[in-house]
């Protein structure tokens, strides 16, 4: 399988000087004029400040409900909650866009996140470094990585079942979070992926912050209910799985959907150097969206912008909307594919991409080994010619 396996170096060329600069006289001017900054304001505190009352107080009434069905509605509640607190700062956090400073952003993450049980550092490297550095990118990008299940890639082994991968892509959306809190978080910490070596925290003190999140998470979420409530330990986990599975639905659709809808993928380059710069490469792996109506972008912590969050992600969502048209002059301006969708735009290239990829592997010639642990694949395009990818071994992570 295609698995995340970064062990090459990948560097990208400059941009093109002109979008540099314009980008960054656009958003200079624009804070000049308002006299602001990057960072958070007090409105952003405040709704951290409603979304954690509110997290816990649907948490509390759950705690006093005797039917199941107002146990399960509140307690869905509150996990929606916690994946609102998620989206709205855990995520700016990680990019030390919400307060200034690394240490206090990543000391805010570990109060906020474990409601919703992500370990907010090994979370921070698989997004941070390797989905904004390499988005879309085969074997480097955490979010697009072959898992056997959906193929999500045309360089990803196709199987039969995968012709209806329109139908139960929701399915696997749905299981991210329960598969990152109680899997991948682990083998993060573990030291089983390349994410390891590059947590800010390992050894004792790295361990007692996972662990004491994750008691803290199966505390909140499945012990004092459990010591609280008439329900029997199985009814109180079934309602945890239904909250963590609601939760990764709405966020995997609405976040990771916006490259999946994209649909512009790609191995990683033969001599190690890409195409086009960052910049430009962002125009081809996401785009913006607005929600109807356009408030709930401001629930959803502005992700619905998300070529404008990977255009500037150390800037706090508060300012999405204003840098997206900003982004939109200037790329009318140089020639740039701006979109701006809708959801049900959305929805519907995800539908496509889907049906595309479930498709069996169409131009597939060969694929054999390369006596090295790896496979090469061989494929068809157009016009007659041959193009051989070699799939790099996935049998020994990357040591550097």
């Amino acid at each position: 399988m295609n698995l995340f396996n970064p062990d090459r170096l990948i560097t990208f060329p400059a941009d093109d000087p002109q979008l540099v600069k314009q980008l960054q006289s656009g958003t200079k001017v624009y804070l000049a004029k308002s006299g602001d900054h990057r960072y958070a304001d007090g409105w952003a505190f405040v709704k951290m400040a409603v979304l954690i009352i509110a997290c816990f107080s649907c948490y509390l009434l759950a705690l006093f409900q005797r039917q199941w069905g107002l146990y399960l509605l509140w307690y869905l509640a509150m996990m929606f909650c916690a994946m609102l607190l998620a989206v709205n700062v855990v995520h700016d956090a990680s990019h030390d866009a919400f307060l200034r400073g690394k240490k206090t952003n990543a000391r805010l993450n570990r109060w906020v996140a474990f409601p919703m049980g992500l370990d907010p550092d090994c979370w921070r490297v698989r997004h941070v470094r390797f989905h904004h550095g390499f988005t879309n990118i085969e074997f480097y990008d955490p979010d697009t990585a072959e898992n056997g299940i959906l193929r999500q890639t045309p360089w990803q082994r196709w199987r039969p079942f995968m012709r209806q991968q329109p139908r139960y892509w929701p399915l696997v959306a749905a299981l991210t979070f329960p598969w990152y809190i109680w899997v991948v978080d682990w083998l993060d910490r573990a030291g089983f992926t390349p994410v390891t070596r590059h947590l800010a925290l390992r050894g004792f003190a790295g361990w007692g912050y996972f662990l004491a999140g994750k008691l803290a998470h199966c505390a909140l979420c499945l012990i004092i209910p459990w010591l609280l409530s008439d329900f029997s330990f199985m009814t109180i986990l079934l309602t945890y799985l239904l909250s963590q599975l609601l939760a990764s639905l709405i966020f995997v659709t609405l976040i990771i959907g916006t490259h999946w809808a994209q649909g512009h993928t790609q191995l990683p380059p033969e001599e190690g150097k890409m195409p086009v710069g960052r910049l430009v490469h962002t125009f081809a792996t996401t785009f913006d969206w607005t929600p109807q109506p356009a408030w709930l972008g401001y629930w959803l912590g502005g992700i619905n912008l998300h070529l404008t969050h990977h255009l500037f992600p150390h800037w706090h969502h508060r300012h999405y909307s204003a840098l997206s048209r900003i982004i939109a002059q200037i790329a009318s301006q140089q020639g740039l594919d701006y979109q701006l969708l809708t959801l049900a735009d959305l929805l519907r290239l995800q539908q496509q991409i889907f049906t595309a990829n479930g498709g069996e592997a169409e131009g597939l010639i060969m694929e054999s080994s390369d006596g090295g642990g790896g496979r090469i694949r061989t494929f068809e395009v157009d016009d007659g010619r041959f193009t051989v990818c070699s799939l790099w071994s996935a049998r020994e992570p990357h040591q550097g």
